[in-house]
Formats: C-alpha cells, structure tokens, sequence
C-alpha cells in the first residue's frame, strides 16, 4: 500500500507551554532559566522542522513519481536507495509522535492536566475537512459518475479511519491509509497518557513498540494469532506504521526530562549531528535489505528520532541554514494538503504534458509537484483557514 503524509501541529499553538521536569511535575522553563534545557523548554517553535516536513513530502513525491525506476539499471544499490522515498512518511509519523506528546504533556504541565475534548476538536478540525472532502470527492467520481460500483462497498470504511484494514482501495484513496493509523493513534495514545504516572510512560511506549515490531516479524503468528478476514478488511499489523509513531512519543518524554535531555545533548546536541544523521538515513535506505519489516525499520526509526533530536535541540543546527529557507518552510507548512492531492496532480501531469508535446517522464515529474503545491496552497488557503477560526470552540465547557 501507498503511505500517506501524516498531519502534524505546531509548537506554536495557542495551547503550548513548557514541559514538565523530570519528578518535578511543576517545572517550567523558569526552572532553568540559564541553561540550554531551560532554553529548549522556552521555546514555541522549532525552527527546522517545516524545512523536515518538506523532506519528507519531497521524498514521497519522488517515490510516486514516473522516473525513479528506470534509473536504476537493474542495480540493487540503487533501486533500493531511489525507491525507499516511502521513508519520508516514515518520518512523518515520527515527528508527528513527538509534536502530538509534547503538546499533550505541555498543556499537561501548565493546567495540572490536557483535555482531551480539547485535543479531539483540534485534530478534528486539522485532518476532517480536507480529508473528508477528498473521499468524498473521489467516491462520487468513480462510484456515481463513471459507475464502477466495485468501489462502493470500501467507502465506509474510509470514512471510519479503517483504511489501513483494506485489501483494495478506491482509486486516488490508496494513501490514506496512513491517516487511519494517525487516527488509531489520536484515540489511543491520548487516553493511556492522560491515566499513566510518569514513570510508566516509557516502559508502555517501549512495550508497545516491542509488540508492532514482534506482530510484523511473526511473533503472533507462531503463538497461533492469525490475521482476521472481515469482508474487505484484513485485520493484521500493518508492515510498520505504529513504532515509528510511538518512538516519536517516547522521544518528546525523554527531551521533557533534565536527564533525558542531558544525555540527548551530549550524542546529538552538536551542529554536526542532524547532517550526520541525514547522511546515515540515506545510506541505511540504501544498504539495508529489501523487506524492510521488523528490525530493519525499527534501525530507520531510531536514526529518524535521533535525527529529530538533533534538529529540535538546537536551533543552529547544522541543516537550518537550509530547512528554515521561506520556500522549503512554506511547502513544509502546507505538506499535508499536497500529499492528500498529490495523485490528483500526478493524474492532472500525465493528462496535461502530452497534450502539450512535454509528455517525457522527466516532465511529469517535475510538473505534478508544482500542481500538488498549487492545490494545496488553495486548500490551505481557503478550506483550512476557515476552518481554523473554530479552533478556540473546543476548549468551551
């Protein structure tokens, strides 16, 4: 299946304080008012991290594209390292994992506990909109209008965040799968975090991570758990969607902790550390083997937290003379809408250029970016702005 580009808030919410101290449950960056601990605690955005999300949004649009396969010359090296831009939504969730945590714990920490009412209607109002409209939008044109009624049985299951669970999918739909796990995730995790002392928090993270990567390698299989066939649903462990999310959560409680902070700054607190990191990613992508299930992604995962660390523990990172550049940030800032209507560019590309003699695949795959960028900009735009003015309704009694 297609991996689709999670939708991850920003620091610079309304709702974000300081962090928590480690068994100081009152702490805040006033704590620590001198030290680059405090500073982190302080700050309301991270300045490298659109620039990531343009990363990541890059490295799928790439993979989607029509060029990366023929160059490759039957060379494994290089098939795996043009290949592997579903990486990039790998990332994504890793990053949505540690803004979605820090965010809780943050509220968590400035009011003595976060409402979840609150949570829901923001991440209500972040990913129903545009995503419903685009289900809906697909489903009428290929179910109604060109009357392939095959498709009608899987529409409801969109809807239900179950995609994820689909053997087959509505044709421009097969991304959204990945939103349904970003789902799953928004009405569990939130849940467990809001009843857990702190000191399980981690322990529960690394178990649940432990179970996604045992499922994915066999492990409840061997203890005679099957999979569930349930019409077109195919209950089993996706090949690795929840570890890279969890791992993003357990990061941002370990950077919460003067501890856990203090030994993250000394492996990837210096400049160097993100460009390293990055260089790491790429040849793992590269050297890795083909099936990447279980403890191969699991490598990939912890490179990208640690990545992450780096770019979030000092804003003079070695990569932010590049990720904090205005147009890197901006498409950045609106890569959850190009990647819910990137196929739609990439079907818009190849109707258009050949109808124009530019029908060469190298074409196409420089035009359906900028066609993606383009409807994602008027969606944010439009839809979305409006749509955020309803913000403050969730914290209403």
């Amino acid at each position: 299946m297609t991996k689709a580009l999670p939708s991850s808030p920003s620091l610079a919410a309304p709702d974000a304080a300081a962090f928590p101290g480690e068994a100081m449950p009152g702490a805040s960056a006033t704590d620590f008012p001198a030290t680059d601990f405090g500073a982190f605690l302080a700050r309301s955005r991270f300045g490298s991290l659109d620039g990531l999300r343009f990363l990541c949004i890059l490295a799928v649009l790439w993979h989607h594209g029509p060029i990366w396969g023929s160059l490759t010359n039957g060379s494994q090296f290089l098939g795996q390292f043009l290949g592997r831009g579903f990486l990039g939504v790998d990332f994504f969730f890793v990053l949505s994992g540690f803004l979605i945590t820090t965010l809780l714990l943050r509220e968590q920490n400035r009011r003595g506990r976060f409402s979840l009412r609150a949570f829901y209607w923001r991440r209500f109002l972040r990913i129903i909109p545009v995503y419903f409209l685009l289900v809906t939008a697909a489903s009428v044109w290929f179910v109604l209008v060109k009357g392939e009624w095959q498709y009608a049985g899987l529409v409801p299951f969109y809807y239900l965040f179950l995609a994820n669970f689909l053997t087959s999918d509505v044709p421009l739909l097969a991304p959204t799968w990945s939103l349904s796990v970003e789902e799953q995730y928004y009405l569990i995790w939130p849940f467990l975090l809001s009843f857990l002392s702190a000191r399980l928090v981690l322990p529960v993270l690394g178990v649940l991570v432990a179970i996604n990567v045992a499922g994915i390698m066999g492990a409840f299989a061997a203890l005679g758990l099957h999979a569930v066939d349930i019409g077109p649903l195919h209950l089993a462990l996706p090949s690795a969607t929840y570890a890279p999310i969890l791992l993003g959560s357990a990061l941002a409680v370990i950077l919460r902790r003067p501890r856990g902070f203090a030994g993250f700054q000394v492996a990837f607190g210096s400049r160097a550390a993100a460009p390293v990191l990055l260089g790491i990613l790429l040849v793992l992508g590269a050297v890795l083997p083909a099936d990447l299930r279980g403890l191969p992604n699991l490598a990939l995962h912890l490179v990208m937290a640690a990545m992450l660390a780096a770019l979030v523990l000092r804003e003079d990172n070695g990569l932010a003379a590049v990720l904090r550049l205005r147009t890197i940030a901006r498409v950045g800032e609106v890569s959850y809408g190009i990647y819910l209507y990137h196929l739609i560019g990439l079907q818009l590309a190849s109707m258009l250029m050949p109808r124009l003699g530019l029908g060469s695949p190298w074409a196409v795959q420089i035009v359906y970016p900028l066609i993606s960028i383009l409807i994602a900009e008027i969606s944010f735009r439009s839809l979305e702005t409006w749509v955020r003015r309803y913000r403050g309704l969730g914290s209403q009694p």
